[in-house]
Protein backbone atom coordinates (compact mmCIF):
# COMPACT_ATOMS: atom_id res chain seq x y z
CA UNK A 1 0.00 0.00 0.00
CA UNK A 2 1.07 3.54 -0.97
CA UNK A 3 1.61 6.43 1.42
CA UNK A 4 -1.46 8.47 0.77
CA UNK A 5 -3.92 5.81 -0.48
CA UNK A 6 -5.24 4.83 3.25
CA UNK A 7 -7.83 2.80 3.49
CA UNK A 8 -6.69 0.28 0.66
CA UNK A 9 -4.51 -2.12 1.97
CA UNK A 10 -5.17 -5.73 2.12
CA UNK A 11 -5.83 -7.17 5.30
CA UNK A 12 -3.95 -10.74 5.25
CA UNK A 13 -5.31 -14.25 5.44
CA UNK A 14 -4.24 -14.96 8.71
CA UNK A 15 -4.23 -18.48 10.18
CA UNK A 16 -5.72 -19.76 13.57
CA UNK A 17 -3.22 -19.84 16.27
CA UNK A 18 -4.10 -22.87 18.23
CA UNK A 19 -5.07 -22.34 21.75
CA UNK A 20 -5.83 -18.32 21.31
CA UNK A 21 -9.11 -17.40 20.32
CA UNK A 22 -10.64 -13.72 20.02
CA UNK A 23 -14.14 -11.89 20.23
CA UNK A 24 -16.01 -8.51 19.50
CA UNK A 25 -18.48 -6.88 20.29
CA UNK A 26 -20.50 -3.06 20.03
CA UNK A 27 -20.51 -1.31 23.47
CA UNK A 28 -20.96 1.97 21.82
CA UNK A 29 -17.87 3.45 23.25
CA UNK A 30 -17.30 5.17 20.25
CA UNK A 31 -20.93 6.23 19.44
CA UNK A 32 -21.13 4.17 16.21
CA UNK A 33 -22.41 0.79 15.43
CA UNK A 34 -18.97 -0.54 15.41
CA UNK A 35 -17.49 -3.33 17.31
CA UNK A 36 -15.23 -1.73 20.08
CA UNK A 37 -14.68 -4.52 22.58
CA UNK A 38 -12.50 -7.03 21.99
CA UNK A 39 -11.58 -9.99 24.21
CA UNK A 40 -8.23 -12.60 23.57
CA UNK A 41 -8.52 -15.77 25.64
CA UNK A 42 -5.34 -17.48 26.46
CA UNK A 43 -5.20 -21.53 27.40
CA UNK A 44 -4.17 -22.47 31.13
CA UNK A 45 -0.37 -23.75 30.43
CA UNK A 46 -0.04 -19.93 28.36
CA UNK A 47 2.75 -17.66 28.37
CA UNK A 48 2.75 -13.83 28.35
CA UNK A 49 4.85 -11.33 27.81
CA UNK A 50 4.11 -7.40 27.59
CA UNK A 51 5.68 -4.16 27.35
CA UNK A 52 4.26 -1.07 28.16
CA UNK A 53 4.46 3.02 27.62
CA UNK A 54 6.73 4.96 29.95
CA UNK A 55 5.12 7.48 29.53
CA UNK A 56 4.57 9.22 33.31
CA UNK A 57 0.74 9.50 32.90
CA UNK A 58 -0.03 6.24 32.25
CA UNK A 59 -3.34 5.16 31.71
CA UNK A 60 -5.08 2.76 34.62
CA UNK A 61 -5.69 -0.34 32.46
CA UNK A 62 -1.53 -0.08 31.85
CA UNK A 63 -1.28 0.59 35.56
CA UNK A 64 -3.60 -2.89 36.21
CA UNK A 65 -2.04 -4.70 33.01
CA UNK A 66 1.54 -4.37 34.88
CA UNK A 67 0.70 -5.66 38.10
CA UNK A 68 -1.84 -8.56 36.68
CA UNK A 69 1.08 -9.82 34.16
CA UNK A 70 2.82 -12.25 37.19
CA UNK A 71 -0.59 -14.12 37.73
CA UNK A 72 -0.60 -16.41 34.69
CA UNK A 73 -3.22 -14.10 32.03
CA UNK A 74 -6.52 -15.89 30.91
CA UNK A 75 -7.71 -13.06 29.51
CA UNK A 76 -6.89 -9.84 27.71
CA UNK A 77 -9.88 -7.23 27.69
CA UNK A 78 -9.65 -4.05 24.86
CA UNK A 79 -11.54 -1.26 24.42
CA UNK A 80 -11.25 1.27 21.90
CA UNK A 81 -12.95 4.59 22.03
CA UNK A 82 -11.86 5.62 25.87
CA UNK A 83 -8.59 5.66 27.03
CA UNK A 84 -9.21 5.76 30.87
CA UNK A 85 -6.14 8.16 31.04
CA UNK A 86 -5.96 10.74 33.46
CA UNK A 87 -8.74 9.44 35.53
CA UNK A 88 -7.07 9.08 38.59
CA UNK A 89 -8.19 6.47 41.31
CA UNK A 90 -11.69 6.14 40.07
CA UNK A 91 -10.06 5.17 36.41
CA UNK A 92 -8.11 2.19 38.47
CA UNK A 93 -11.73 1.59 40.34
CA UNK A 94 -13.26 1.39 37.42
CA UNK A 95 -10.62 -0.05 34.78
CA UNK A 96 -10.97 -3.24 37.96
CA UNK A 97 -14.38 -3.51 38.41
CA UNK A 98 -14.56 -4.23 34.61
CA UNK A 99 -12.05 -6.97 35.18
CA UNK A 100 -13.73 -8.34 37.78
CA UNK A 101 -17.02 -8.60 36.11
CA UNK A 102 -15.27 -10.47 33.18
CA UNK A 103 -13.58 -12.91 35.45
CA UNK A 104 -16.72 -13.74 36.71
CA UNK A 105 -18.29 -14.67 33.43
CA UNK A 106 -15.50 -16.75 32.95
CA UNK A 107 -14.50 -18.50 35.92
CA UNK A 108 -10.89 -17.14 36.54
CA UNK A 109 -9.44 -14.35 38.95
CA UNK A 110 -9.75 -10.85 38.25
CA UNK A 111 -5.64 -10.92 38.39
CA UNK A 112 -5.92 -13.07 35.47
CA UNK A 113 -7.37 -10.26 32.98
CA UNK A 114 -5.28 -7.79 31.47
CA UNK A 115 -6.81 -4.61 30.70
CA UNK A 116 -6.13 -2.47 27.75
CA UNK A 117 -8.39 0.96 26.71
CA UNK A 118 -7.35 3.37 23.60
CA UNK A 119 -9.32 6.51 22.69
CA UNK A 120 -9.62 10.05 24.27
CA UNK A 121 -7.92 10.94 27.24
CA UNK A 122 -9.69 12.50 30.88
CA UNK A 123 -12.98 10.86 30.04
CA UNK A 124 -14.30 8.34 32.78
CA UNK A 125 -14.39 4.55 31.04
CA UNK A 126 -18.21 3.91 30.01
CA UNK A 127 -18.21 0.36 32.38
CA UNK A 128 -21.90 0.25 31.95
CA UNK A 129 -22.14 -0.36 28.44
CA UNK A 130 -19.02 -2.84 28.13
CA UNK A 131 -20.20 -4.84 31.60
CA UNK A 132 -23.31 -5.90 29.02
CA UNK A 133 -21.46 -6.50 25.76
CA UNK A 134 -19.25 -8.54 28.01
CA UNK A 135 -21.35 -11.97 27.50
CA UNK A 136 -21.80 -10.83 24.03
CA UNK A 137 -17.96 -10.69 23.24
CA UNK A 138 -17.34 -14.26 25.37
CA UNK A 139 -20.01 -16.12 23.20
CA UNK A 140 -18.24 -14.92 20.00
CA UNK A 141 -14.60 -16.34 20.56
CA UNK A 142 -13.07 -18.00 17.88
CA UNK A 143 -9.41 -18.73 16.37
CA UNK A 144 -9.98 -16.93 13.20
CA UNK A 145 -11.39 -13.93 14.22
CA UNK A 146 -8.40 -11.92 13.91
CA UNK A 147 -9.87 -9.24 11.98
CA UNK A 148 -12.53 -8.66 13.59
CA UNK A 149 -10.19 -8.06 16.84
CA UNK A 150 -8.12 -5.47 14.58
CA UNK A 151 -10.86 -3.68 13.45
CA UNK A 152 -12.19 -3.33 17.29
CA UNK A 153 -9.46 -1.63 18.31
CA UNK A 154 -9.30 1.22 15.55
CA UNK A 155 -9.36 4.73 16.91
CA UNK A 156 -8.19 7.18 13.69
CA UNK A 157 -6.60 4.20 12.07
CA UNK A 158 -7.94 4.02 8.34
CA UNK A 159 -7.08 0.37 8.00
CA UNK A 160 -6.91 -2.48 10.19
CA UNK A 161 -3.51 -3.82 10.36
CA UNK A 162 -2.20 -7.33 10.86
CA UNK A 163 0.84 -9.41 9.86
CA UNK A 164 1.11 -13.32 9.98
CA UNK A 165 3.92 -15.99 9.49
CA UNK A 166 4.39 -19.75 9.31
CA UNK A 167 7.59 -21.37 10.67
CA UNK A 168 8.47 -24.85 9.46
CA UNK A 169 10.35 -26.22 12.09
CA UNK A 170 11.60 -30.26 11.86
CA UNK A 171 8.29 -30.71 9.68
CA UNK A 172 6.28 -29.03 12.37
CA UNK A 173 4.90 -25.39 12.03
CA UNK A 174 4.88 -22.60 14.35
CA UNK A 175 2.10 -19.43 13.49
CA UNK A 176 2.51 -16.01 14.71
CA UNK A 177 0.10 -13.64 14.21
CA UNK A 178 0.08 -10.09 15.01
CA UNK A 179 -2.41 -7.09 14.84
CA UNK A 180 -1.73 -3.13 15.79
CA UNK A 181 -3.72 -0.17 16.01
CA UNK A 182 -2.09 3.21 15.76
CA UNK A 183 -1.93 6.73 13.63
CA UNK A 184 -1.19 9.87 15.57
CA UNK A 185 0.70 10.40 18.85
CA UNK A 186 2.97 7.61 17.73
CA UNK A 187 6.47 7.67 19.12
CA UNK A 188 6.75 4.99 21.45
CA UNK A 189 8.86 4.55 24.35
CA UNK A 190 8.63 1.05 24.61
CA UNK A 191 5.64 -0.22 22.80
CA UNK A 192 3.79 0.67 19.74
CA UNK A 193 0.06 2.26 20.61
CA UNK A 194 -2.02 -1.00 21.19
CA UNK A 195 -0.41 -4.67 19.76
CA UNK A 196 -1.24 -7.73 20.13
CA UNK A 197 1.04 -11.16 19.21
CA UNK A 198 0.36 -14.62 19.32
CA UNK A 199 1.84 -17.83 18.52
CA UNK A 200 1.63 -21.38 19.32
CA UNK A 201 5.15 -22.16 20.42
CA UNK A 202 5.88 -23.53 23.74
CA UNK A 203 7.96 -21.18 25.23
CA UNK A 204 9.01 -20.19 28.69
CA UNK A 205 7.56 -16.66 30.32
CA UNK A 206 10.88 -15.81 30.46
CA UNK A 207 12.51 -16.14 26.75
CA UNK A 208 8.98 -15.05 25.71
CA UNK A 209 9.89 -11.63 27.15
CA UNK A 210 13.05 -11.44 26.37
CA UNK A 211 12.25 -11.81 22.67
CA UNK A 212 9.32 -9.40 22.81
CA UNK A 213 11.64 -6.74 24.63
CA UNK A 214 14.40 -7.36 21.64
CA UNK A 215 11.41 -7.04 19.32
CA UNK A 216 9.91 -3.79 20.24
CA UNK A 217 13.35 -2.14 20.14
CA UNK A 218 13.55 -2.96 16.74
CA UNK A 219 10.63 -2.24 15.61
CA UNK A 220 8.30 0.10 17.75
CA UNK A 221 10.69 1.90 18.98
CA UNK A 222 11.99 2.84 15.49
CA UNK A 223 8.87 4.42 14.43
CA UNK A 224 7.67 8.23 14.88
CA UNK A 225 4.87 10.05 13.61
CA UNK A 226 4.16 13.03 15.74
CA UNK A 227 7.16 12.65 18.49
CA UNK A 228 4.12 12.00 21.47
CA UNK A 229 4.72 8.94 23.41
CA UNK A 230 1.08 7.56 24.69
CA UNK A 231 -0.22 6.88 27.96
CA UNK A 232 -1.77 3.81 26.79
CA UNK A 233 1.02 1.99 24.50
CA UNK A 234 1.17 -1.68 25.30
CA UNK A 235 2.32 -4.53 23.49
CA UNK A 236 1.56 -7.89 24.12
CA UNK A 237 3.19 -11.08 23.11
CA UNK A 238 1.12 -14.79 23.73
CA UNK A 239 1.92 -18.42 23.43
CA UNK A 240 -0.53 -21.01 23.69
CA UNK A 241 2.05 -23.52 23.86
CA UNK A 242 -0.14 -25.68 21.01
CA UNK A 243 2.34 -26.40 18.22
CA UNK A 244 3.90 -29.58 17.93
CA UNK A 245 7.56 -28.03 17.84
CA UNK A 246 9.28 -28.73 21.40
CA UNK A 247 9.84 -25.85 23.65
CA UNK A 248 11.71 -23.44 22.21
CA UNK A 249 15.16 -22.79 24.10
CA UNK A 250 17.40 -20.23 24.17
CA UNK A 251 20.61 -21.45 22.44
CA UNK A 252 18.54 -22.96 19.94
CA UNK A 253 18.43 -22.80 16.45
CA UNK A 254 14.41 -23.29 16.60
CA UNK A 255 14.93 -20.21 18.89
CA UNK A 256 16.32 -17.80 16.91
CA UNK A 257 14.44 -18.71 13.78
CA UNK A 258 11.49 -18.04 16.01
CA UNK A 259 13.22 -14.74 17.45
CA UNK A 260 13.66 -13.63 13.71
CA UNK A 261 9.86 -14.29 12.62
CA UNK A 262 8.42 -12.05 15.38
CA UNK A 263 10.94 -9.61 15.12
CA UNK A 264 9.77 -9.17 11.53
CA UNK A 265 5.88 -9.33 12.22
CA UNK A 266 6.57 -6.71 14.69
CA UNK A 267 8.51 -4.16 11.99
CA UNK A 268 6.07 -5.01 9.28
CA UNK A 269 2.97 -4.04 12.12
CA UNK A 270 5.19 -0.45 13.09
CA UNK A 271 5.54 0.68 9.11
CA UNK A 272 2.05 -0.49 8.71
CA UNK A 273 1.33 2.25 11.81
CA UNK A 274 3.55 4.61 10.14
CA UNK A 275 1.79 4.07 6.59
CA UNK A 276 -1.32 4.84 8.15
CA UNK A 277 0.13 8.08 10.21
CA UNK A 278 -2.49 10.51 10.67
CA UNK A 279 -2.74 12.85 7.06
CA UNK A 280 0.47 10.97 5.78
CA UNK A 281 0.99 11.61 2.27
CA UNK A 282 4.69 9.77 2.08
CA UNK A 283 6.48 7.31 4.38
CA UNK A 284 10.26 8.34 4.96
CA UNK A 285 12.78 5.79 5.57
CA UNK A 286 15.61 7.71 7.68
CA UNK A 287 19.18 5.26 7.72
CA UNK A 288 21.62 6.84 9.78
CA UNK A 289 25.10 4.99 9.23
CA UNK A 290 28.80 4.76 10.20
CA UNK A 291 27.95 5.93 13.44
CA UNK A 292 29.93 5.49 16.61
CA UNK A 293 26.88 3.54 19.06
CA UNK A 294 23.52 2.98 18.52
CA UNK A 295 22.19 5.54 20.73
CA UNK A 296 23.96 8.09 18.87
CA UNK A 297 22.39 6.67 14.97
CA UNK A 298 19.02 6.25 16.52
CA UNK A 299 19.62 9.85 18.29
CA UNK A 300 20.48 11.27 15.24
CA UNK A 301 17.56 9.65 12.85
CA UNK A 302 14.78 10.89 15.45
CA UNK A 303 15.88 13.94 15.49
CA UNK A 304 15.04 14.34 11.29
CA UNK A 305 12.30 12.07 11.78
CA UNK A 306 10.91 14.36 14.56
CA UNK A 307 11.36 17.87 12.63
CA UNK A 308 8.45 19.78 11.58
CA UNK A 309 9.99 21.94 9.40
CA UNK A 310 11.28 18.44 7.66
CA UNK A 311 8.42 16.58 7.71
CA UNK A 312 6.20 19.39 5.78
CA UNK A 313 8.70 19.80 3.33
CA UNK A 314 8.44 16.33 2.26
CA UNK A 315 4.62 17.08 2.18
CA UNK A 316 5.21 19.79 -0.21
CA UNK A 317 7.84 17.65 -2.13
CA UNK A 318 10.42 20.18 -1.93
CA UNK A 319 13.70 19.77 -1.66
CA UNK A 320 14.35 21.74 1.06
CA UNK A 321 17.87 19.59 2.16
CA UNK A 322 19.19 22.50 4.66
CA UNK A 323 16.25 21.77 6.66
CA UNK A 324 18.01 17.60 7.03
CA UNK A 325 21.35 19.32 7.43
CA UNK A 326 20.25 21.58 10.42
CA UNK A 327 18.44 18.72 12.04
CA UNK A 328 21.58 16.28 12.04
CA UNK A 329 23.51 19.27 13.20
CA UNK A 330 21.30 19.56 16.25
CA UNK A 331 21.16 16.09 17.34
CA UNK A 332 23.78 16.68 20.01
CA UNK A 333 26.63 14.38 18.47
CA UNK A 334 29.54 15.20 20.51
CA UNK A 335 32.83 16.22 18.11
CA UNK A 336 31.39 15.61 15.22
CA UNK A 337 33.37 15.79 12.05
CA UNK A 338 31.16 17.97 9.68
CA UNK A 339 33.64 17.14 6.35
CA UNK A 340 33.19 13.46 7.36
CA UNK A 341 29.32 13.79 6.75
CA UNK A 342 27.71 12.79 3.68
CA UNK A 343 23.44 13.00 3.55
CA UNK A 344 21.46 10.85 0.89
CA UNK A 345 18.14 11.87 -0.92
CA UNK A 346 17.42 8.94 -2.02
CA UNK A 347 20.58 7.56 -3.75
CA UNK A 348 21.17 11.65 -4.76
CA UNK A 349 24.38 13.02 -2.45
CA UNK A 350 23.29 16.41 -1.16
CA UNK A 351 25.78 17.18 1.48
CA UNK A 352 29.08 16.59 1.19
CA UNK A 353 32.84 17.71 2.98
CA UNK A 354 30.58 20.22 5.17
CA UNK A 355 28.38 21.65 2.25
CA UNK A 356 26.49 21.04 -0.82
CA UNK A 357 27.38 18.23 -2.89
CA UNK A 358 29.31 19.51 -5.80
CA UNK A 359 27.13 17.30 -8.26
CA UNK A 360 24.14 17.81 -7.05
CA UNK A 361 21.08 19.57 -8.43
CA UNK A 362 17.66 21.16 -8.03
CA UNK A 363 16.14 18.36 -10.53
CA UNK A 364 17.97 15.10 -9.18
CA UNK A 365 16.66 16.46 -5.33
CA UNK A 366 13.12 16.88 -7.04
CA UNK A 367 12.92 13.54 -9.08
CA UNK A 368 13.25 12.02 -5.53
CA UNK A 369 10.81 14.19 -3.26
CA UNK A 370 8.30 13.88 -5.63
CA UNK A 371 8.32 9.86 -4.96
CA UNK A 372 5.80 8.43 -1.65
CA UNK A 373 8.59 6.56 -0.28
CA UNK A 374 11.68 8.53 0.65
CA UNK A 375 15.00 6.84 1.93
CA UNK A 376 17.39 9.68 3.87
CA UNK A 377 20.99 8.30 4.21
CA UNK A 378 23.31 10.16 6.28
CA UNK A 379 26.58 8.92 6.89
CA UNK A 380 28.28 9.92 9.99
CA UNK A 381 31.97 8.45 9.18
CA UNK A 382 32.65 8.00 12.91
CA UNK A 383 32.18 4.21 13.04
CA UNK A 384 30.36 0.87 12.58
CA UNK A 385 26.78 1.33 13.77
CA UNK A 386 23.50 1.92 11.47
CA UNK A 387 20.14 2.06 12.49
CA UNK A 388 17.00 2.87 10.74
CA UNK A 389 13.61 5.14 11.94
CA UNK A 390 10.49 5.23 9.87
CA UNK A 391 8.17 8.31 9.93
CA UNK A 392 5.79 10.42 7.73
CA UNK A 393 5.06 13.71 6.59
CA UNK A 394 3.02 16.63 8.00
CA UNK A 395 0.01 17.21 5.86
CA UNK A 396 -2.73 19.68 6.20
CA UNK A 397 -5.21 16.91 7.36
CA UNK A 398 -2.69 16.08 10.45
CA UNK A 399 -3.80 19.24 11.65
CA UNK A 400 -7.64 18.86 10.84
CA UNK A 401 -8.07 15.25 12.17
CA UNK A 402 -6.36 15.96 15.65
CA UNK A 403 -8.31 19.39 15.74
CA UNK A 404 -11.46 17.53 15.38
CA UNK A 405 -10.64 14.12 17.48
CA UNK A 406 -13.09 14.73 20.21
CA UNK A 407 -15.71 16.02 17.87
Amino acid sequence: MAVGQQGQCDFPAMPPVAGITLGTACAGIKNTLKDDLLLIALPEQASCAAVFTQNAFCAAPVQIAKAHLSQQPRWLMVNSGNANAGTGEQGIQDALMVCASLAELVGCDTKQVLPFSTGVIGQPLPIDKMMVVLPLAMLDTAEDHWLQAARAIMTTDTFPKGVSRVLELDGQTITINGIAKGAGMIHPNMATLLGFMATDAKISQKLLQQCLTEAVGQSFNRITVDGDTSTNDACVLMASGYSAVPELHADSEHYRLFAAAVMEVAKQLAELIVRDGEGATKLMRIVVTEAATVDEAVQVAKTIAHSPLVKTAFFASDANWGRILAAVGRAGVSDLVLEAVQIYLGDVCIVRRGGRAADYTEEAGQAVMDKEEITVTVSLGRGGVSQEVLTCDFSYDYVKINAEYRT
